[in-house]
């Protein structure tokens, strides 16, 4: 009888750890993330961004750039062109198909692609991401990647939870975010390149000539 308590007492301790493990690893994988992309000057990747919700779905494709601090630039190839520019202090959404620029102060941007401005040289994915925890309800595209869950500091009005998709390489491959009216956003990331060349002329925008200005905040 002994022998038996001792080993139920062994298989529960062994539960009690592995219940406890996932918080540290949360740790080790955010500090990992943090460290790999606070250290990157600049980005380039291809994006795939899927869009569900008030019944409509929508995929378009294109090239990111990141730059620190707080520059991006969106280039839409797919379906149609169209650009989402920032130098940090102000962003241009531009559709040359309809001739129209909306211009927004980066303080003012209510955009799902705005956070992203600040994945290099800030990242604290434990900070901006409150409850960050393990997301194994969910499973990666990719095989070997871990899956994040929290809710996004800010955002608690518009975004419900996001999910990140983590390589074994700490690098970002996919975000979900999922809004509270439940239409989600999703963007894959591939082909990422660090440090590449990009000028600050590449995150400055100006309007081509007989193109409506529009003063917008970007909300969807």
């Amino acid at each position: 009888m002994n022998s038996i308590l001792r080993t139920i007492f062994i298989l529960l301790l062994a539960h009690s750890v592995s219940m406890g493990s996932p918080g540290r690893d949360v740790h080790t994988i955010a500090q990992s993330v943090d460290n790999r992309y606070n250290h990157i000057r600049t980005l380039q990747a291809e994006f795939t961004e899927v869009y569900s919700g008030a019944g409509m779905e929508r995929t378009e494709s294109g090239t990111l750039w990141l730059k620190k601090t707080g520059k991006m630039r969106w280039e839409y190839r797919s379906p149609k062109e169209k650009l989402f520019v920032s130098d940090g202090k102000t962003a241009w959404f531009y559709l040359p198909g309809d001739r129209q620029v909306r211009k927004a102060p980066v303080s003012k941007l209510d955009d799902l692609r705005s956070p992203l401005r600040l994945l290099l040289g800030k990242t604290r994915l434990e900070k901006e991401l409150q409850g960050l925890s393990l997301a194994s309800d969910v499973a990666p595209l990719t095989p070997g990647n871990i899956m994040l869950r929290g809710i996004p500091k800010g955002m608690a009005d518009r975004a419900s939870q996001v999910l990140l998709e983590i390589t074994p390489e700490s690098q970002i491959a996919r975000i979900i975010i999922e809004e509270v009216d439940g239409s989600v956003t999703e963007y894959r990331f591939d082909q990422q390149r660090e440090n590449v060349e990009a000028s600050d002329q590449q995150f400055r925008f100006s309007p081509p000539p007989g193109v409506e200005l529009v003063e917008d905040d970007f909300g969807q």
